[in-house]
């Protein structure tokens, strides 16, 4: 593979798809600096921002074969950086949501990082005990702030049944909760808020 002066995508797609790693540095040099001034213009975080370049080119390498030549190579690469960056800009905008509203609705709790982190990792261990549909409802709902309409549309469910699932969540968590003791009341009252 040449220098990244000499670079050409179509080469490198070809190298790329015969496992060449040399091709893959190529492809990291010429692009890696444009996708992290892309990533941190939007994310504000040098951490972030090289965490979501190392996640675009692990994502070309993973999806190599499937490379297409008459895709400009460049433009996919953007295409995932862009993905990227609104995924952590969701998780960002939650975090923040998520710890704005325990410091508001209760005072005085999960004052520093270490004990918000706790908080959320319950949180988060409780989401992972849901059958995987209700709890894509629940992030739908309370994480992506969708309605329950626009939940039902996407997954191609009743309104209803949207309910009925987000109602089943919210009971399971108050269990899980009650059973985990800590902070139980600031958890409840996050919970309860959100957009129907």
């Amino acid at each position: 593979m040449k220098i990244a002066r000499d670079f050409s995508e179509p080469d490198c797609i070809r190298q790329l798809k015969l496992d060449d790693e040399r091709a893959f540095d190529a492809l990291f040099r010429h692009y890696s600096a444009l996708v992290y001034r892309f990533a941190y213009s939007y994310l504000k975080s040098r951490v972030e921002a090289e965490e979501t370049v190392q996640d675009c080119f692990l994502k070309i390498w993973e999806k190599r074969q499937e490379l297409r030549d008459d895709v400009p190579l460049k433009g996919y690469l953007f295409t995932i950086a862009h993905h990227a960056i609104l995924n952590q800009l969701r998780r960002n905008q939650h975090h923040l949501r998520f710890q704005t509203h325990l410091a508001t609705l209760v005072p005085g709790v999960a004052t520093n990082s270490a004990e918000f982190s706790e908080m959320e990792a319950l949180y988060l261990a409780a989401l992972e005990r849901m059958p995987p549909k209700r709890r894509q409802i629940f992030i739908l709902s309370r994480q992506q702030g969708l309605t329950y309409p626009e939940i039902a549309q996407q997954l191609n469910l009743s309104v209803k049944t949207v309910e009925a699932q987000i109602m089943q969540s919210l009971k399971f968590l108050r269990a899980f909760f009650r059973a985990h003791g800590s902070e139980v009341l600031s958890l409840l009252l996050l919970l309860a808020v959100g957009a129907v």
